[in-house]
């Protein structure tokens, strides 16, 4: 009889703690590694991954998947990039707790934040709980591909306290503050993995108005952080715009020092802010070394707009003969948009004031690009739809016209918006490189229709691993980062390595084949609503708790992931 359920031989094995690799072999049982090095035992299946690398599978801390969670068991696309456990809840956007008359609020929050259609999640989610002990538990009932964490909203949690008076950013009172805290502390005794709380002006419902979190003031925060120290458990979460950057880090390590509970927050480099994200992350790594940990969460690449027609945005949007034909199935669109007259006038009104927000989002002609499949997420400045037209003696409109009508409109063009502002990705390299980082910010089910990030891991490992001309980064650094560091970050220290005793979570990966497609767009959602899928090439196997949950790039049907309730 075989002495074990699974054997992986004979692969490059980076086991996650940052040690080099070495050939050797994992051999898994009861959905745990059993040995790893020289396994002379056989097992029931054996995969022969010579040549390949094998890894933990990746630990993803920032998607929203809140709703899709509900009604799909297959947490796609983040399955398809060597995703093994995926945590949501994140940025204080959620649908737990929830009154019955706020339902309506919180799909208005999550559709204006994080672009997830509303006719998707009125359709979609059941409304079967009302607490969030309850929204766990209607979590754990579908079985899923990959293992699923979430933590608990600001935003929701607010809403549910404060009714109205939370919407509207007034202050909490002491009251209110003692209820929310109350709430949070029975979400992580429940299994929250945390809290999360969103203070950026970019957070705004579908209808415009700001976030519920964004003017939460010190003692709200504090107050609810604490409830997490006096628990023991959980974590904390947070996005900002650092608009006063030495209160907002005050703020952040109040809370997790009052707390004791580690804090990690978004990081990127922006227009207005330049290098600020170096003071933060000195910051972070200051107080880390004080006890208080306090990690940045970085994208792997720019932070990039799609723009094309099945996109939600794209630079002939506001034109007033472009929006004649905007609810024409796409082939129509494509076949009257190479009309020599009516092209004249979509472009002409495409010539809009710039003074307008949307306009100047969609017409930074500097900074878009095309795409390309497979994907150019760091293009060469003079590729630019901007310095191709000046070369060619176009406008840069009418190149645009001509770009977004290739494959037969279903081309997607790129336009970077935050890490880009050296025209290049030094910038995120060093980032990853600090050690007061990790990997994060993918928004895995979110920004269906304008963001694509889902696949920052397969760049991670693609393009900072093997591809990029200069500044690679070693892929023992990587896995690192994206599996034990990301998993540790939010108190799951049982998966994230390879090593006995280990939750046998594992990618064997084509490394010289790996290789990132271009997003394309699917109608898959409920209601029909559309949002944009990536695939890869390279990712061989990934197994879940030892089952096989992907086999070169498609799905085997297998369901062994579960809800995480808690540190593990």
């Amino acid at each position: 009889m075989a002495e074990h359920e699974l054997v992986i031989r004979n692969g490059t094995v980076v086991d996650g703690t940052g040690a080099e690799r070495a050939i050797g072999d994992v051999a898994v049982s009861g959905g745990v590694i059993t040995e790893v090095g020289s396994v002379s035992g056989s097992g029931t299946r054996e995969i022969d991954a010579e040549g390949h690398l094998v890894t933990p599978g990746f630990v993803d801390i920032h998607t929203h998947y809140d709703g899709q969670a509900t009604w799909d068991s297959a947490l796609a696309p983040s399955s398809w990039h060597g995703v093994t456990t995926v945590v949501m809840g994140n940025c204080g956007v959620g649908f737990a707790p929830v009154h019955e008359h706020n339902r309506e609020r919180l799909i208005q929050l999550m559709e204006g934040v994080e672009d997830i259609p509303g006719t998707a999640l009125h359709e979609g989610l059941s409304w079967n709980w009302s607490s969030f002990p309850e929204y766990l538990d209607e979590l754990e009932r579908r079985p899923r591909d990959i293992d699923l964490g979430t933590q608990l909203p600001h935003g929701a949690l607010r809403l549910h306290v404060m009714g109205e008076r939370g919407a509207t950013q007034e202050p909490a009172t002491p009251d209110d503050i003692a209820e929310m805290a109350r709430l949070a502390r029975e979400a992580v005794e429940a299994g929250a993995l945390g809290f999360s709380t969103s203070r950026t002006l970019n957070h705004r419902t579908s209808l415009g108005e700001p976030t519920p979190t964004l003017r939460a003031e010190a003692d709200e925060l504090v107050g609810i952080a604490s409830a997490l120290g006096e628990a023991k458990k959980g974590v904390l979460q947070a996005v900002t715009d650092f608009i006063d950057r030495d209160a907002e880090l005050d703020l952040f390590e109040r809370m997790a020092s009052e707390s004791g509970r580690p804090i990690s927050v978004s990081i990127a480099q922006g227009a207005k802010t330049g290098d600020d994200w170096r003071v933060e992350l000195a910051r972070f790594a200051e107080a880390s070394a004080r006890g208080v940990q306090m990690r940045g969460q970085v994208g792997a690449r720019a932070v990039g707009l799609m723009l094309g027609l099945e996109a939600t945005l794209h630079p002939f949007m506001f034109s007033e003969p472009y929006q004649a034909i905007a609810d024409r199935p796409l082939a129509e669109q494509v076949a009257v948009m190479r009309d020599p007259e009516l092209r004249r006038k979509i472009i002409e009104g495409a010539r809009v004031d710039d003074t307008s927000l949307g306009s100047r989002a969609i017409h930074r002609y500097r900074f878009i690009f095309q795409l390309g499949d497979p994907p150019n997420y760091e293009p060469d400045p003079s590729t630019s739809v901007e310095a191709i037209a000046r070369r060619e003696g176009r406008e840069p409109l009418d190149l645009l016209y001509d770009w977004m009508l290739e494959n037969d409109g279903h081309a997607l063009l790129y336009q970077p918006i935050l890490n880009w502002f050296g025209e290049n990705l030094d910038a995120v390299g060093e980032m990853l490189r600090h050690p007061a980082t990790v990997p994060g910010l993918s928004d895995g089910g979110a920004h269906v229709g304008t963001i694509c990030d889902v696949s920052f891991p397969t760049t991670l490992l693609q393009w900072w691993g093997r591809d990029r001309p200069t500044g690679r980064i070693p892929v023992e650094t990587l896995i690192a980062k994206q599996c034990r560091m990301t998993a540790e970050t939010v108190g799951l220290t049982d998966r994230g390595v390879i090593g006995v005793g280990r939750r046998a979570d594992l990618n064997v990966i084509d490394f010289d084949g790996l290789q990132l497609h271009a997003p394309e767009m699917a109608y898959d959602l409920p209601a029909g609503g559309k949002r944009m899928l990536q695939r890869a090439d390279g990712y061989r196997h990934t197994f879940v708790a030892g089952v096989e949950i992907m086999a070169d790039g498609e799905s085997t049907g297998a369901t062994p992931g579960r809800l995480v309730r808690g540190a593990q």
